[in-house]
C-alpha cells in the first residue's frame, strides 16, 4: 500500500468513527472525532504543492470535507441541533473520501476550505500589531494554539450529578460592544482558573454567536461548567474571553475579557465588566476596556441533588 492509500484509508476509518458515534448519540466522542480529522484535514489542504501527493483539485476537495466537518461538530454543539449540517448529510461524503483520488463530480454542498487562521501565543500579537484602538481587541493570551485552528463550537455535556454537591450552568446570553457589527466569526471561550491562573477544568469554545444587534452580540448558548462549585479551590474564578477573527491579518484573537469570582457564584441573571487585553488570569494588573455601560451578560443555574 502506498503512502497516499495509507493516509486516505487512515481518514476513511476516522470519517467512519466519527459517524458510528454520531449514529449512536456519543457526541462527544464523535465531536472529537470529526474535529481531529477536519483539522488533519486542513493542514494537508493548505499545505505547499511541493509538500504534498495531493493535486490542488484533490486539496480543494479535502478542504470542503474538513469544513462539513467542522459544521457538523457545530450543529452537535448547538442548543439548535435540529438545525445545521445533519448526519445524513455528513454520510454523503464517505464515499468521497474513499475514492478521493478518482472523485470527479460536483462537491454535494455550496461550502468552501476554512482559510487559513492562527490563534496567537501568548505575546505574540503585540508584535504584529502596533497600533490599534484603544477597545481593539489583542492578543490571544488565554489561547495556548499557536498555529492553526481551534474550531469554536467545544462545549462539553453536563458532569454527572452527587449527592450534595452543586453543578453550575451558565448561559452566556450577549455581550456589549461599540463595535459588535463589525466582529468577524466572534465566539467566547470559557476557563476556569485558580488564583494563579492554573486550568482547572476543560477550556470550553462556543459556537459562533447568533446574531449581532446594534452594540450586542447575542449567543445565547449554555455552559456547564464541568467541576462541581464545592470542589472549587478558594481564589478561583471563570474567565470568559471574547474572540473575533481579523481577515487582514488572517488570525483569531482575543478583543476582550471578562471574568466572575466564586461569590459571584448565585442564580439568576449577572452582569460583568469587560476588561482590555491581554487576558490577566493572575487578577494583578485589570483595566475596563470602556468607561461605557457596555457589559457581559450571564445568566446561572445552580443544579443540586
Amino acid at each position: 500500500m502506498s503512502d497516499l492509500s495509507k493516509t486516505l484509508h487512515k481518514w476513511s476509518a476516522s470519517f467512519r468513527k466519527g459517524t458510528d458515534f454520531d449514529s449512536w448519540g456519543q457526541l462527544v466522542e464523535a465531536i472529537d472525532e470529526y474535529q481531529i480529522l477536519a483539522r488533519q484535514l486542513q493542514k494537508e489542504a493548505q499545505s505547499p504543492a511541493n509538500s504534498s501527493d495531493f493535486t490542488e483539485d484533490h486539496k480543494k476537495t479535502i478542504g470542503k470535507i474538513s469544513t462539513c466537518l467542522e459544521l457538523r461538530s457545530a450543529a452537535l454543539q448547538s442548543t439548535q441541533s435540529q438545525e445545521g449540517f445533519k448526519l445524513e448529510d455528513i454520510k454523503k461524503l464517505e464515499p468521497i473520501l474513499d475514492n478521493l483520488l478518482t472523485f470527479n463530480k460536483e462537491f454535494p454542498f455550496d461550502v468552501q476550505p476554512v482559510p487559513l487562521r492562527r490563534i496567537l501565543a501568548p505575546g505574540e500579537e503585540e508584535n504584529l500589531e502596533v497600533e490599534e484602538e484603544e477597545d481593539d481587541g489583542g492578543a490571544g493570551v488565554g489561547s495556548p494554539d499557536s498555529f492553526p485552528p481551534r474550531v469554536p463550537g467545544t462545549l462539553l455535556p453536563r458532569l454527572p450529578s452527587e449527592p450534595g454537591m452543586t453543578l453550575l450552568t451558565i448561559r452566556i446570553e450577549k455581550i456589549g460592544l461599540k463595535d459588535a457589527g463589525q466582529c468577524i466569526d466572534p465566539y467566547v471561550t470559557v476557563s476556569v482558573k485558580d488564583i494563579n491562573g492554573i486550568d482547572l477544568t476543560p477550556v470550553q469554545d462556543t459556537p459562533m454567536a447568533s446574531r449581532k444587534e446594534d452594540t450586542y452580540v447575542h449567543f445565547n448558548v449554555e455552559i456547564e461548567i464541568q467541576k462541581h462549585v464545592e470542589k472549587l479551590t478558594k481564589g478561583a474564578a471563570i474567565f470568559f474571553e471574547f474572540k473575533h477573527y481579523k481577515p487582514k491579518k488572517r488570525f483569531t484573537s482575543t478583543k476582550c475579557f471578562a471574568f466572575m469570582e466564586m461569590d459571584e457564584i448565585k442564580a439568576g441573571q449577572i452582569v460583568i465588566e469587560l476588561y482590555k487585553k491581554p487576558t490577566d488570569f493572575k487578577r494583578k494588573k485589570l483595566q475596563l476596556l470602556t468607561k461605557k455601560p457596555l457589559y457581559l451578560h450571564l445568566h446561572q443555574t445552580l443544579h443540586k441533588d
